[in-house]
């Protein structure tokens, strides 16, 4: 079952959605502000949230904005009155995948929500697995604050990792995110790895990156 969040102050249209989304089998959570929504984004995973524009305490292309920051992938469909191509661009340049125009047919919201629910948001700007954070857009890597040296294929392989965290990737699936269809010899894989953890996983730091057995390496919070 998908399970949405929907940011949106105006309680009519919020109790049409979620009885909408009631009827379709979506589970849905709410927040009348922006502050409630950016709080249950931040503390709990959703496969889609509808973030309405305008919104009291904090607006929605501020939440959009930080939770981009912070490297939650969730895809953003932001509701707006709002029809003009600048407001649109602006939205999509805080981190919202998708924007509909009040007012709406709640069936084009609905395959919206399914069409997202699909795919993780290729609109964060900042990856972070415990003390390990990936600048995306200015491409650095930081572990406990200092930043590492990292070959431009590490940092591809390291993103990937990042992004499916805390769940394993495959060998082939990193093989393919990175060379794409021009396959390494059989041992790149196994250097850059050895090279990636040296530089990660530094003496005296506890271990974030794995070896599946079977499948291929995850990189997860350390065990407590």
């Amino acid at each position: 079952m998908l399970k949405v969040l929907l940011v949106e102050d105006d309680l009519d249209l919020a109790t049409a959605i979620i009885d909408y989304m009631e009827l379709e089998e979506i589970e849905s959570d709410y927040a009348a502000d922006g502050q409630i929504g950016y709080n249950l984004i931040t503390h709990n995973p959703y496969d889609v949230v509808i973030l309405d524009l305008n919104l009291p305490k904090i607006e929605g292309l501020v939440v959009c904005e930080r939770i981009r920051s912070q490297g939650i992938e969730t895809p953003v469909l932001m509701l707006t009155a709002r029809d003009t191509l600048d407001d649109k661009l602006r939205g999509f340049s805080k981190g919202a995948d998708d924007y509909l125009v009040k007012p709406f047919d709640m069936e084009e919201l609905l395959a919206r929500i399914r069409v997202l629910s699909k795919r993780k948001s290729g609109q964060i700007t900042r990856l972070k697995v415990h003390d390990l954070e990936f600048n995306l857009s200015g491409s650095e890597v930081h572990r406990n604050g200092e930043l590492l040296k990292l070959s431009p294929i590490a940092k591809k392989i390291l993103e990937v990792l990042m992004r499916e965290s805390p769940g394993a990737v495959s060998r082939e699936k990193i093989i393919q995110a990175v060379w794409g269809s021009d396959q390494p010899d059989s041992n790149s894989l196994k250097v850059h790895m050895f090279n990636l953890r040296k530089q990660v996983d530094k003496a005296g730091l506890p271990p974030l990156i794995h070896t599946v057995s079977g499948v291929g390496f995850v990189i997860r919070q350390p065990e407590r």
